[in-house]
């Protein structure tokens, strides 16, 4: 695929793999929205790339996920990539009774959002010349490290539904593209807990 020119909306941008593929896209002449959680990781991206557009966005919220396809289909009519790159990491022992609201938040970033988002945007990138969904999976999605059960799972159902996805959407302008990153040097999970793996 080609980098540059196009418009790319990053979910989870701020940081991470996700401004790392941000920062490929600006650096290849690509315009690039970026959205998460957290205000100030956004505006601290923005201050490295300020051509790069943010939008503060809870994925795990439905009506936060349909209000950012609004806002961005609006605003930027050419978008043609989705990147579902938001996801978080929880080390979860399943004999201490973790709370539905715990596990369940993982279950709604790391698979609901891609989900929604993909079904969202679809009409909206089949009117492009060419477009793409880029969704970002896991190595554990094949492998899974027992200390984080609900990351392992969510990660095998978003590699499941992409190939889904890619069978349903082959003939059209869409690109169904999957990365499975190994283990990356990145704050997943929290701050010193995932200090190990590949460089950005």
């Amino acid at each position: 695929m080609e980098f540059k020119a196009n418009t790319v909306l990053v979910t989870g941008g701020g940081s991470g793999i996700g401004f790392a593929l941000a920062e490929r896209f600006i650096q290849a002449g690509s315009s690039v929205i970026i959205c998460g959680r957290r205000e100030d990781k956004l505006k601290e991206a923005q201050s490295k790339y300020p051509q790069m557009h943010i939008r503060v966005c809870d994925v795990a919220n439905p009506t936060e996920r349909t209000a950012l396809f609004t806002w961005v289909t609006e605003s930027f009519p050419g978008l043609n990539i989705l990147v579902n790159n938001a996801g978080i990491q929880q080390r979860i022992q399943l004999q201490q009774q973790p709370t539905w609201e715990t596990l369940g938040q993982e279950v709604a970033i790391n698979l609901e959002a891609p989900i929604h988002l993909s079904t969202l945007f679809i009409p909206h990138l089949l009117q492009q010349k060419w477009s793409a969904i880029i969704n970002v999976t896991s190595g554990l999605a094949f492998v899974p490290l027992a200390h984080v059960p609900v990351y392992c799972a969510t990660k095998a159902a978003l590699h499941s539904f992409t190939l889904s996805m890619r069978h349903q959407l082959s003939g059209t302008p869409i690109v169904v593209i999957e990365i499975v990153p190994p283990a990356v040097d990145t704050d997943l999970g929290g701050k010193g807990l995932h200090t190990f793996g590949a460089p950005l």
